[in-house]
């Protein structure tokens, strides 16, 4: 509301719009991101415990994934969804830190409080924060250790992004499995993950995960009378239905003669038959088609001992060409021998309880699949949310060729030496480094507070570890005392780091920034019932119904 001449008072907008300013914007929407930050720190670290996430449809999620539990929660504040979206960059971006992020930015928004209060402008924050940042990420690839296309290093980054999560004592197992395949499917490009199919079946533990160098699908073939094992097969990949097609338009077929009616009924058999014929005549004996495939096509192949699977997913379709080196027909009659792919065995396995495709011994595959055994689903979504970050882990780190030491190692170093730096810059900008240097605490502190341990402590003994020259001193959870975590084996990708550094200062300042939140109401929905215009229910019936 703006006041005119006379003190009259002008109305800009709408009636219920609530508006707040200044500090008291800032503090509010520092409340709702630091509330996000609180509700995933219990989780990180490997003594992190677990949250259980009920849905609206009674459906239940148990896990320690900052992401997976932010992604359910059902956040309603502006400010909170924009450190809920640090947590998904996090994750697409490395896989893992979505934990360390989220709470590297509630860290940065508490300390920035404290600076409004002693009224330091929040541009003044903004750009002190940008200088830390710029300045951590210097510092972080200085204090890096290059992998050396060492596998050793990156089953030490699988375990390290493993432990804690609900995989039991298979981590070893499980990290050896990722790692094989990341290094399936790495090309010049890098690692496209996408390439790494995942399959889940209940049953068995969690030991008998296991990498299949082809692909697995949790179909089965079309016909009991196919054969169950094709043996050197020769797969064709197709895309169109192996069926009559069906009209575009309404049409009617008129037959009047019963010699017309069986002509018409053969020549469609007929149709069905050359299906068949053209792929024998490819050399074909494995098809596996994207659309439906006719009752009399599934007759004709198993007469000629032809494996069918049909109704696939087209992203199966394309890892099945990577797996194979088929390529993928959408015409049927221009297929040849050379859009084959070539497999030592495609056989139908009982997983479970149930029927599954096994396409195997390919020839340098660049699409593998993981099966995963666990004794419930709840499990098992855990383990998968495990492997999608070991898989994520070993990629980035293969990409970048750099690690940096755990367990709170390089945000102690980034404390010292922010602090540093700070005293170097200078003016008021030196209040927010400092502040920015403080925040990187808060990740110690939080997994010795996790692990049972005093947060204060655990700053202690790490700082006097540093200043005495132990770069990747982090502290151990076991013994709460500061160790060498390159003798530990606690490893994670620069990039884990680099990037939740980033994102952290990035919405931090933007959240910063914001000194008006203007918030209309929502009009509530119209009820019919009591709408004027409709007369009510009552008033539109003449003279009521009385």
């Amino acid at each position: 509301m703006a006041y005119g001449m006379g003190n009259q008072p002008v109305i800009v907008m709408k009636e219920g719009t609530e508006r707040s300013k200044d500090k008291e914007a800032q503090y509010n929407n520092i409340a709702a991101a630091r509330a996000v930050a609180d509700a995933v720190r219990s989780t990180l670290g490997p003594k992190g415990m677990d949250k259980m996430l009920v849905d609206s449809m009674g459906d239940v999620i148990i896990t320690n994934d900052g992401v997976t539990i932010l992604k359910e929660i059902d956040v309603q504040h502006p400010a909170a969804k924009m450190v809920v979206e640090v947590a998904k960059t996090q994750d697409t971006e490395c896989g893992d830190g979505t934990t360390s992020a989220v709470v590297l930015a509630g860290e940065l928004l508490k300390r920035s409080e404290d600076l409004i209060e002693q009224n330091i402008h929040p541009t003044v924050i903004t750009n002190g924060f940008k200088l830390a940042a710029a300045k951590a990420n210097e510092i972080l690839n200085d204090i890096a250790i290059d992998v050396e296309n060492n596998d050793d290093i990156l089953i030490k980054v699988s375990n390290t992004a493993m432990t804690g999560k609900s995989v039991g004592g298979q981590k070893e197992a499980l990290s050896e499995i990722a790692v094989r395949a990341v290094r399936a499917v790495a090309d010049e490009n890098g690692v496209d993950v996408d390439n790494i199919k995942v399959e889940k079946k209940v049953g068995g533990t969690i030991a008998e995960t296991e990498l299949v160098s082809g692909i697995v699908l949790d179909k089965q073939r079309v016909h009991p009378r196919m054969p169950k094992k094709v043996k050197d097969a020769k797969i064709a990949l197709i895309s169109s239905a192996m069926e009559i097609k069906k009209t575009e338009v309404d049409a009617q077929i008129n037959i009047s003669d019963p010699n017309a009616m069986s002509a018409f009924l053969q020549e469609e058999e007929n149709t069905l038959r050359e299906m068949v014929d053209k792929v024998k005549e490819s050399g074909a004996n494995v098809v596996f088609c994207q659309k439906g495939v006719d009752d009399l096509v599934q007759h004709y192949m198993a007469k000629q001992g032809i494996f069918c699977i049909r109704r696939l997913k087209e992203s199966d379709m394309e890892k099945m060409a990577r797996a194979t080196g088929a390529k993928i027909v959408g015409n049927l009659h221009e297929m040849s021998a050379d859009d084959l792919g070539c497999a030592e065995t495609v056989e139908e396995r009982n997983v479970g309880d149930e029927e599954m495709t096994f396409v195997t011994g390919c020839q340098n595959p660049k699409a593998v699949s993981i099966i995963i055994r666990g004794g419930t689903e709840h499990v098992l979504d855990e383990v998968e949310r495990s492997m999608h970050d070991a898989v994520r882990v070993i990629s980035i780190s293969i990409e970048d060729g750099k690690v940096v030491a755990g367990g709170g190692a390089p945000e102690i170093e980034l404390n010292l030496r922010l602090s540093d730096y700070a005293s170097s810059v200078g003016g008021r900008e030196q209040l927010a480094i400092e502040a920015f240097a403080d925040a990187m605490e808060t990740i110690p502190w939080t997994l010795g507070q996790n692990a049972g341990l005093d947060g204060i402590d655990v700053i202690i003994a790490l700082k006097h570890a540093h200043e005495n020259g132990g770069t990747v001193f982090g502290i151990d959870l076991n013994t709460g005392k500061a160790s060498d975590m390159v003798k530990l084996n606690v490893l994670e990708p620069l990039r884990v780091k680099t990037q939740a550094i980033s994102s952290a200062a990035e919405v931090a300042n933007m959240i910063l920034r914001i000194d008006d939140v203007i918030a209309s109401r929502r009009a509530p929905p119209t009820d019919p019932m009591s709408d004027p215009s409709m007369g009510g229910m009552m008033g539109g019936m003449p003279g009521g119904m009385m």
